[in-house]
């Protein structure tokens, strides 16, 4: 095995299953190794390569401009002038992807005529051409690149997709309480005044549709009768209590909570973005229910800040959105046709990029992204992958790990 590509360990994994956090968006810096690698460099911070005297030194230089290379050539340590070298470079990258250089003379130097793009990690082929004598030299410089074989996968957890196109689905954070739904309570009166004889329920009650609620002896027939309960749900208000008349009032209210209202609260600013029918997902801070609704109106009136609100019916079956609490949603306020997305899951940081792990047949490698909008689930992606590469989009710190673990640098 070729120095730099890497078998993951299991004892490796298994110790970073125990230690890893949460993926993130952050594009925190990973430090890079120390040893950037054992080579000879010459004073341009170069690596060198020599032949019977004859030497090339080849760096990448990103001083105020996109990575390239440059190169400076000696002959028995004397400078050659860059016009009279032929000098090509080609780096192989994951995949057979070849990238061939070729260089011109700038000032006692040569400059690549490519930019070298993320990641900085191949199999470098040299060839140069010196006075009708040809020289070549190969070397490696990988970085971010690990392998795993088959039958791991699985154990590992790791999963992986096909970036492409996707819709993400935009949403709008919004606050809001959840209020009872009064078009599902009732008020309750005697049909014929009387004497109320016994009550069968305390305000709080939760009672059964037909469940008796008070028995009362009607003023005209002086027989007892019993009022029930006409639908299922809480009682709110009791009026009467035993040995007192019934005068017409209401003497209880029941209100069904097996639905309710949430009332979100709409800034002014993103009044426009939101419409009826809109799809929403709620959720409530006091007992971690969640919900999915449309929007179904809003109310005539604003709230004294200039909110306006917004108001979705929610099933309420569970008990998780008791009338009174505060509740939290999101609001689907567009839909946006990307052309490549990945999955957010799969993203992790790498030095100061953030990193898909990109697969080809048993290697894994990163690519650095440049990204664009994002919802919940994706991530558009406006630059560093190619659409149709298969990425790992579960477990990816798995990967990351293992890289991090084998000291690869960033070596120019």
């Amino acid at each position: 095995m070729k120095q730099g590509v890497r078998l993951l360990s299991i004892g490796l994994i298994l110790g970073f299953f125990a230690t890893c956090g949460e993926e993130t968006l952050s594009n925190s810096p990973i430090e890079e190794a120390a040893d950037p690698g054992e080579y000879e460099r010459g004073p341009n911070n170069g690596r060198m390569l020599i032949e019977d005297g004859f030497a090339i030194e080849l760096a990448i230089f990103e001083t105020g401009v996109p990575p390239e290379f440059r190169a400076w050539v000696t002959d028995q340590g004397n400078p050659i002038s860059p016009r009279n070298i032929d000098l090509v470079v080609t780096l192989t990258r994951l995949g057979d992807v070849q990238d061939v250089i070729r260089f011109l003379p700038m000032g006692d130097a040569l400059r690549g005529d490519t930019v070298i793009y993320e990641p900085h990690s191949f199999y470098v082929t040299v060839d140069a051409s010196y006075k009708n004598r040809s020289y070549s030299w190969q070397y490696e410089s990988l970085e971010g690149r690990t392998t795993i074989l088959p039958d791991m996968i699985s154990a590992f957890g790791i999963e992986t997709e096909t970036a492409g196109a996707t819709t993400l689905q935009q949403t709008l954070n919004v606050i809001g309480t959840v209020e009872a739904n009064e078009e599902f309570s009732r008020s309750i009166r005697a049909r014929f005044d009387g004497t109320v004889q016994s009550v069968s329920t305390s305000i709080g009650s939760l009672v059964e549709a037909g469940e008796p609620l008070v028995t009362i002896e009607s003023n005209q027939s002086l027989l007892p009768y019993t009022i029930t309960s006409p639908i299922s749900g809480v009682v709110t208000e009791r009026n009467i209590n035993p040995g007192e008349q019934s005068t017409g009032q209401v003497l209880f209210r029941v209100l069904d909570t097996s639905r309710v209202w949430a009332e979100l609260a709409i800034h002014p600013s993103s009044r426009q973005l939101v419409r009826t029918g809109a799809a929403v997902t709620l959720s409530s801070p006091l007992s971690d229910a969640d919900a999915t609704g449309t929007i179904s109106n809003f109310k005539i009136t604003v709230e004294d800040n200039q909110a306006v609100v917004a108001r979705v019916l929610v099933n309420n079956d569970e008990g998780g959105f008791p009338p009174g609490s505060f509740i939290e949603g999101k609001v689907n306020i567009a839909q946006v046709e990307v052309p490549l997305a990945v999955k957010r899951s799969g993203l992790q940081p790498f030095r100061d990029f953030t990193v898909v792990f990109a697969k080809v047949n048993d290697t894994y490698e990163v690519r650095m992204l440049e990204l664009g909008r994002l919802d919940e689930t994706w991530v558009e992606v406006l630059g560093g992958l190619d659409t149709g590469t298969e990425y790992v989009t579960t477990n990816s710190y798995v990967l990351k790990a293992d890289v991090e673990k084998s000291g690869a640098s960033h070596d120019h």
